[in-house]
This record gives C-alpha cells, sequence and structure tokens, in this order.
C-alpha cells in the first residue's frame, strides 16, 4: 500500500504511513461539517497528533483513544489535560522545539502564533502553547502542519531546521492567518507541495482557495494541491505525487 495524505475537512489530515499506519492529526470528524459523511467512519488510528487546544482540533480524541488506543503526542499540558478529562489512554507530551520518536515517527513541534485552551464545564482551560509539527518517517517526504497561526518570521528557520517538503498551512483568515499571510508563509518554506486547511467550514472563514492561490508566488502556484475533502493523495519521497 502506497503511503497517502487525506484532507478530512477543516484542520484534520490524516497520514497513512509506507508501513500502512494510521495518523490524525488534530481529529474533529464526527461534528466536523466540512467532513462527508463518507469520511467519519474511522477504521484504523494509531497515533493522533495535536497542534493545540480548541474542540476544532481535540473533540475526537476521547472517542479515538476509546476505540483504538493510539498514542497522543502534543504539547506537555494539552496531553495533561486530555489525560485527565478523557482518563484513559497513552500520552507523550513534549514542548516547542523538541524532536521526539514515538514507535518510529519521528515528531518535532514548532512555533505557532494562536491561542490554546480545552473546554470544561468550568470554562477553558489552559493547554500550553500552540504548535506547528513536523512528521518524519522512513520513505515519505517530512509533513509540516502549521496548526492555526499568523505568519511570523521564524518560518524561514523551518525549512533550515526540518526541511519539510510537504506544507499543510491554513488560510482561512479570521482565526489563523488569511490568504496573503499564508502566500507568505509558503514563499518562505519553499515547500515541493502546499495543502491549504482550515478554510469553507464556516461562512466567517474564506470559502475557496482562489485568494491564496493569487497570492502566490509564479513559481509556487504549480506546487498547490486542492483536493476534495477525502481524496487520498499519493505521499512519495519528494512530496505529493
Amino acid at each position: 500500500m502506497s503511503a497517502s495524505i487525506t484532507w478530512l475537512g477543516h484542520a484534520t489530515v490524516k497520514l497513512v504511513l509506507p508501513d500502512e499506519r494510521v495518523i490524525l492529526i488534530d481529529p474533529w470528524i464526527a461534528d466536523n461539517p466540512g467532513c462527508p459523511d463518507a469520511c467519519k467512519d474511522v477504521s484504523r488510528c494509531d497515533m493522533i497528533l495535536l497542534t493545540h487546544g480548541h474542540f476544532d482540533h481535540v473533540a475526537d480524541v476521547g472517542r479515538l483513544v476509546e476505540a483504538f488506543d493510539p498514542t497522543v503526542v502534543g504539547n506537555f499540558e494539552l496531553c495533561a489535560v486530555m489525560e485527565k478529562q478523557i482518563g484513559k489512554g497513552k500520552y507523550s507530551g513534549m514542548n516547542t522545539g523538541g524532536t521526539q520518536t514515538v514507535e518510529g515517527v519521528r515528531v518535532s513541534l514548532t512555533q505557532a502564533f494562536h491561542s490554546s485552551s480545552v473546554d470544561s464545564p468550568g470554562g477553558p482551560i489552559y493547554a500550553g502553547m500552540p504548535n506547528g509539527v513536523v512528521v518524519d518517517v522512513d520513505g515519505a517526504a517530512k509533513v509540516y502542519h502549521a496548526g492555526d497561526t499568523d505568519v511570523f518570521g521564524d518560518m524561514a528557520l523551518i525549512p533550515k531546521l526540518f526541511d519539510p517538503k510537504v506544507c499543510i498551512l491554513p488560510i482561512g483568515d479570521y482565526f489563523t492567518m488569511g490568504a496573503k499571510g499564508a502566500a507568505m508563509a509558503a514563499e518562505m518554506l519553499q515547500p515541493t507541495a502546499i495543502l491549504p486547511v482550515h478554510y469553507k467550514t464556516f461562512p466567517i472563514l474564506a470559502q475557496s482557495t482562489d485568494a491564496f492561490r493569487d497570492a502566490l508566488p509564479a513559481e509556487l502556484k504549480g506546487r498547490l494541491h486542492v483536493p476534495e475533502v477525502g481524496q487520498a493523495l499519493n505521499w512519495t519521497a519528494s512530496g505529493i505525487g
């Protein structure tokens, strides 16, 4: 089976590794209006990677832990909060700038400019710093999921530190960077493949990638991939095939 990357709507991304294991990044599936019904039935989950708190990034962690017992990786405080709320599961907390190898998958947390909390009956609970995440597995190009973030100058360090070939960037504006900021991020990152996320879910967000495509430098426009939600993209050693 070839490795693949599938956008499941909003910021949720499914990675199928070359060995067929499945990683879900920021799983919001069951109640995600951007996720088609055909994609809501998760049949496998070996690992969960979290960029930050907020319901639209962690809502399905509990049910996935119950069903599949995946290892949950993310910011130390976020993992601690999720473990306390869910009451079971395997968690491997870390912090910004760190890299750890979890079950053969090398995971690094980068900076992100956003906020992070988990809902509770008493109000939001602090869940550590927001992050981006870099995934590095043998046989496939490194993937950078920026999480929810604004563009920031130190994104220029990410290709120097990690050299990701696939960059997953939020483009929807309002809660994250919009088209112009995301285009600036792509210019700093210089990936071989760009996958936009965090748009079209709600009326307040950008409803298409048109403005983002227009804002991209000419040399990057051909690297933009705009799949339908649920469409698996072939994940190769050089990027997206």
